[in-house]
């Protein structure tokens, strides 16, 4: 009985990992696609939009759309132009009629695990990378 319980409670462990794990990817492209629709914005109303990202309160927001709040747990960081930090907690990166952008990254975290989210200056192009730690 000992035995079972000692594996039941590995096999959970390594579940709330992988949950935690899947989380931070299913958050990582949804910030990948709300940037992407920011720059298509700034294309289609030919005029600059900025996304915001809140690091206190672990949330992002478009232009035009309800503010993501990230799941528990998963902590968030942005490095972006000097010119788009508003306070200590907000940070933006902006993006113009051209396509281009601010440029920068931000960075997701769930455990041991990263993912990078990177904005191009000069094309606005949007990527997601899985860091290994």
């Amino acid at each position: 009985m000992v035995i079972i319980a000692l594996v039941m409670g590995l096999v959970a462990t390594s579940m709330s990992r992988s949950i935690s794990g899947a989380e931070a990817r299913a958050a990582s492209r949804k910030l990948v696609a709300s940037l992407r629709y920011t720059r298509a914005m700034a294309i289609i109303k030919k005029s600059e939009q900025v996304f915001q990202v809140n690091i206190e309160d672990r949330s992002y927001q478009a232009p035009g759309r309800d503010q993501i709040n990230l799941p528990e747990g998963v902590d968030l960081t942005i490095t972006t132009a000097r010119s788009e930090i508003t306070s200590e907690a907000v940070s933006g990166i902006r993006f113009f009629p051209d396509g281009g952008s601010t440029g920068g990254h931000i960075e997701l975290t769930v455990n041991e695990r990263e993912y990078r989210v990177n904005v191009a200056w000069l094309t606005g192009e949007t990527s997601l990378e899985r860091q290994e730690g």
